[in-house]
């Protein structure tokens, strides 16, 4: 914990430091000061024996313990001059043939990895998503099954187990292909596989509207008025009735707020921003329209002013 700045209170608060999502957030609003912060320690340890030397030695990768070799490996380089050549790429080619019997666990740990850095998540999301992969593939090979779809599906699990679900359409916008139908059965038959292993039920984590919300409102610039009485009426809708998908009641919340903001947003690029169809937007709304009264909070729109919103 440490102080800082609050422009929505505008005073000095106590703020946190989120290290799963990088975020530093106040704790009285609630607001997210800094997102996705950048560790800009220093990657150069000192190995020198006298404390006054500066000897920076590089420490070289990380170690991943889901490999064999922990992923260390050594390379044979081409010699310099025309001595000892043959023998040099001899070794090399040999090294090449049989020195990597992992190589598609560590082209799938890429895959991975390339798919977490292109939505945005955070370490502990990718080593869960490789520890998932790892312990699936060592159960039963995979051989004849869809890998994009088994890599897409492992990064879902591994979302909603860390408590930062992922959309299926924003995991099929960087799947290499895979589709919503693939990346479906891939999951049910992760799931099943690990329920063996383990020999009982696996959670996966049960997914909400205020796990969306957020990040939804920040892709349609919403202002932070606007964020905090949507996370409001989250709240208290989960005592309605409302028998929708979680993804589907955030996009409809977010357009019963933005129709009583200044800055009002269009239904199609609410759509685009959530992934969620108009249609289904639309019935969303529709289940929540009657009870708008009771979770609209007062602070944000008066009675008179609910006359602002369309009838569904």
């Amino acid at each position: 914990m440490n102080d800082a700045y609050c422009p929505e209170c505008q005073r000095p608060t106590e703020v946190v430091f989120d290290h799963s999502a990088g975020d530093t957030v106040c704790l009285e609003c609630g607001l997210v000061l800094e997102a996705h912060s950048i560790d800009e320690t220093s990657e150069w340890r000192t190995f020198a024996n006298e404390s006054g030397d500066n000897d920076p030695v590089r420490v070289g990768g990380p170690t991943n313990p889901l490999l064999a070799d922990a992923g260390l490996s050594t390379v044979i380089s081409k010699p310099n001059g025309s001595s000892g050549e043959f023998l040099t790429s001899s070794l090399g080619r040999w090294q090449h043939l049989g020195a990597n019997p992992e190589r598609n666990l560590i082209q799938a740990f890429r895959t991975i990895s390339t798919m977490s850095d292109r939505l945005g998540l955070v370490a502990t999301i990718k080593d869960r998503a490789n520890e998932i992969y790892k312990k699936v593939e060592d159960q039963k090979p995979l051989r004849g099954r869809n890998l994009d779809g088994i890599l897409a599906a492992c990064l879902y699990i591994a979302c909603r187990q860390e408590d930062k679900p992922r959309t299926v359409k924003e995991i099929c916008s960087v799947a290499n292909g895979a589709t919503k139908k693939e990346i479906g059965r891939a999951k049910e038959y992760i799931v099943k596989q690990l329920e063996i292993e383990m020999g009982q039920s696996m959670e996966i984590g049960t997914i909400h509207a205020g796990d969306f919300l957020r990040r939804f409102c920040s892709n349609l610039g919403m202002t932070n008025q606007a964020v905090k009485a949507a996370q409001e009426i989250v709240q208290k809708s989960e005592d309605l009735d409302i028998r929708r998908s979680p993804i589907s009641v955030a996009a409809a919340i977010i357009y019963m707020i933005t129709q009583l903001s200044d800055d009002k947003k269009l239904l199609k690029d609410i759509s685009l921003a959530t992934g969620v169809a108009e249609g289904t937007i639309r019935n969303s709304y529709k289940d929540l329209y009657p009870y708008a009264s009771r979770i609209i909070p007062s602070w944000y729109a008066k009675q008179e002013d609910l006359r602002n919103l369309c009838s569904p």
